[in-house]
């Protein structure tokens, strides 16, 4: 697969759809079997009560990877992704309840860099609150 994005088809400050991703107990329980992280405080509420969170909390890299899929399905190869990071500010703080919790995804291309690519600012909230800091991509486009 390529990018199906073309490299002259997209400006600075080119927009990419919004994303809104649903999380709750159980997906945080697929996931620590998928990762193997099993530590308590993403799927315990009286053991991360007592570590001092609100709640339980989302894996910081579950938060990571649906933030980027903006991206990817915006570019339509996941591999175009070429360079990915960002620094874990605040939790995703899932309650127990059906409806779970919320991350909020925007996205926009804030430079275009050599050799087709282009990076790519991510902002990621939940609540309210920004969860994601300096969360940045580099993609390869068509």
């Amino acid at each position: 697969m390529t990018a199906k994005i073309s490299y002259a088809d997209v400006e600075v400050g080119t927009e990419l759809p919004a994303q809104t991703f649903t999380v709750t107990r159980a997906t945080l329980v697929q996931y620590a079997g998928a990762s193997g992280d099993f530590n308590p405080i993403h799927w315990n509420e009286k053991f991360a009560v007592e570590v001092g969170l609100p709640d339980v909390i989302a894996h910081g890299m579950f938060t990571m990877a649906e933030a980027i899929r903006v991206v990817t399905d915006w570019a339509g190869d996941p591999a175009a992704v070429v360079e990915y990071g960002v620094r874990f500010t605040k939790p995703v703080v899932v309650p127990n309840a059906e409806k779970g919790a919320t991350i909020e995804v925007s996205a926009k291309v804030a430079a275009k860099l050599d050799d087709n690519t282009v990076r790519v600012d991510l902002t990621a909230t939940s609540e309210g609150q920004k969860v994601l800091g300096m969360s940045r991509a580099v993609v390869r486009l068509a």
